[in-house]
């Protein structure tokens, strides 16, 4: 499906997220949306399967017909038959007229039954009889009426586990299951959460005109870090929960955890927490963290690489300073975090004290200071005036004796000098050492 689609489908029915699960979800919607098959739609409670149903009927050759959602699990089981059926006056106490049943009511439309997994036995075969048939039999009558009706179902329930209780029929599951949509938990959505939040956030802002929560960084960690046992529902009340209350517009972690938002990612709570919830959908016990693992080395794999690069880069530079010793530099600080050392490997740097790179000395100017992340300054270095002996006898001195010490290994001496190999080979060239 073309990504241009899918954020086409979101911005029309106020879907906020980039997970690629979620977006799965919404590209089989809409294909299967031509057609005539049953749609399954399965996630936790809160998690917004109501919206695929939506997306499949306006996307569907009924989409000008009508459209019902049905929370099964919110009907009375004596009158459930009658609420999808209908029923004949006098059929039972309080039936005073006659009455169509949503089956009757959505023809040639869409009919979403939410929590399907409540369903009594009974009504299940009535169910699995419109289905098959298209056939259905009012509460307290004997005719056979016909109905065509696109059935969208949803559930929070394990239903392979209903289905070995006896809770419901395997050939009414497998009826309703020919395109299955697995809804994944706000949980595993990753940076979905913090847009939703700050989404929240700038609606509860908007219709009671005040200015929007902010979260800081540290704020955001402990969002990702959070379960969410509620999903999307719990995220949306604990937004309005801060947005109203709070005199604070910057959010942090511990303002958040006064809003019961705790961190699950280590420790038993989180464990019994999570295993309880996997527990009543029929999941394992236990809690996977591969996932959160992987993404943690893959983080820290990036920040390795940005490291090495940044400091060959550095290598670099400071050994082209040699033949140009005033050249500038773009030097990056932050104004609340200045930077007195350089660490992996690179000489330390102290505020206008001189430092010796490559056997040269050098001194920061006086016009260096620290300022904000957001500006990028070009900073002078002004070198002490070389004298004519010898840095260059110094080094090639030095150069001599760290192969000796390393037996003419030059990987080793590259790295007891602090440079890189290429420099080492260019710099016995020049030097015209002999070893």
């Amino acid at each position: 499906m073309d990504d241009k689609i899918i954020q086409q489908v979101k911005q029309r029915y106020g879907i906020v997220g980039n997970h690629e699960g979620l977006n799965r979800c919404i590209d089989i919607a809409i294909q299967v949306a031509p057609t005539e098959l049953s749609v399954l739609i399965v996630g936790e409670s809160g998690v917004g399967k109501e919206i695929l149903p939506r997306i499949i009927h306006d996307n569907s050759t009924r989409k000008h017909n009508k459209y019902f959602a049905i929370n099964c699990g919110s009907l009375p089981e004596g009158t459930i038959d009658s609420e999808l059926f209908g029923h004949k006056k006098g059929s039972f106490t309080g039936a005073l007229d006659d009455r169509e049943g949503y089956f009757s009511v959505a023809n040639k439309g869409t009919l979403f039954l939410d929590e399907v997994g409540e369903l009594p036995l009974a009504t299940q075969a009535r169910l699995l009889r419109v289905l098959e048939t298209g056939e259905y039999i009012r509460v307290g009558e004997s005719e056979v009426r016909k109905t065509d009706v696109r059935i969208v179902a949803a559930t929070n329930v394990n239903m392979q586990k209903a289905i070995r209780e006896g809770k419901f029929r395997e050939d009414l599951y497998y009826r309703l299951n020919t395109i299955p949509i697995n809804v994944p938990p706000l949980r595993e959505r990753g940076r979905d959460i913090e847009l939703l939040f700050r989404k929240f956030a700038y609606d509860i802002a908007e219709k009671y005109r005040m200015e929007p929560v902010r979260l800081t960084p540290d704020a955001q960690i402990l969002l990702l870090q959070h379960k969410w046992p509620g999903n999307i529902r719990q995220l949306r009340n604990l937004t309005e929960q801060i947005s109203v209350i709070s005199h604070e517009k910057e959010i942090t972690a511990d303002m958040l955890k006064e809003y019961g938002v705790t961190d699950d990612s280590l420790g038993t709570a989180g464990l019994v927490l999570h295993g309880s919830n996997n527990r009543e959908h029929g999941a394992t016990d236990t809690h996977s963290y591969e996932k959160e693992r992987d993404m943690l080395f893959q983080l820290l794999s990036s920040i390795g690489k940005e490291v090495k690069d940044l400091k060959e880069l550095v290598h670099s530079n400071m050994s082209h300073m040699q033949g140009a010793p005033s050249e500038s530099y773009r030097v990056f600080q932050h104004e609340q975090h200045p930077v007195e050392t350089i660490q992996y490997g690179q000489p330390v740097i102290k505020q206008n004290e001189p430092y010796m790179v490559n056997g040269i000395a050098y001194r920061p100017a006086e016009t260096a200071h620290a300022y904000s992340h957001h500006d990028i300054q070009d900073v002078d270095i002004e070198t002490v005036e070389e004298t004519p002996i010898s840095n260059k006898e110094l080094m090639k001195k030095n150069i001599i004796d760290s192969l000796k010490r390393n037996n003419g290994n030059r990987k080793k001496t590259a790295h007891d000098l602090d440079i890189s190999e290429r420099t080492l080979y260019r710099k016995i060239k020049d030097y015209g050492l002999d070893i």
